[in-house]
């Protein structure tokens, strides 16, 4: 992974978001991967791309929820650092202020998607990104299973980087040194 702190501090700096509000939330900066691959076709054709392990990670799962008569399906996988401040730039273009933006996204840099190995992951019935997706079976099933993967749930209620709860979004952590 490429070292981006001079990129990332430009942006912040361009966005207007403090580098103190990124140190009291003890945010993590995230590289972006250096090698990807498709995981996964979206149903709209879109590929969803994440780093190699993640993605053989994520197969071997998806499959394992299919034998349970289970559906998850990648709603999102890797995103760049210059895609996460597109999105930063949109909210700030609707008036949102930062405080709140970054309460629901992660600033640009400090993203898991920037690695490859975070997913949101949704399934039939429920919209991407709801927080109605803890109450289907998928959510239930990745609550039961995802561990033995290598999954875990990075925005659980109150987690201490201050973001909303996120029962989508999960990352695969197995061998990430």
């Amino acid at each position: 992974m490429k070292d981006c702190r001079d990129q990332v501090r430009s942006i912040l700096a361009n966005l207007g978001i403090p580098t103190e509000l990124i140190e009291k939330k003890s945010l993590v900066l995230c590289a972006e991967a250096d090698e990807l691959v498709i995981a996964a076709l979206g149903d709209d054709g879109r590929e969803h791309r994440l780093a190699p392990v993640a993605a053989a990670a994520w197969a071997t799962m998806s499959s394992a929820a299919r034998s349970d008569a289970v559906i998850i399906k990648i709603a999102s996988a890797f995103r760049s650092i210059d895609r996460q401040a597109e999105i930063v730039r949109g909210k700030l273009a609707q008036g949102l202020a930062v405080s709140a933006i970054l309460s629901a996204s992660a600033p640009p840099g400090y993203s898991e998607h920037h690695t490859g190995r975070a997913i949101d992951i949704t399934t039939h019935g429920v919209a991407p990104f709801a927080l109605e997706f803890e109450d289907t079976p998928a959510f239930a099933w990745l609550t039961a299973n995802a561990a033995r993967f290598g999954f875990v749930l990075s925005y659980p209620p109150g987690n201490p980087y201050g973001y909303q709860y996120e029962p989508w979004h999960w990352f695969y952590r197995a061998d990430s040194g």
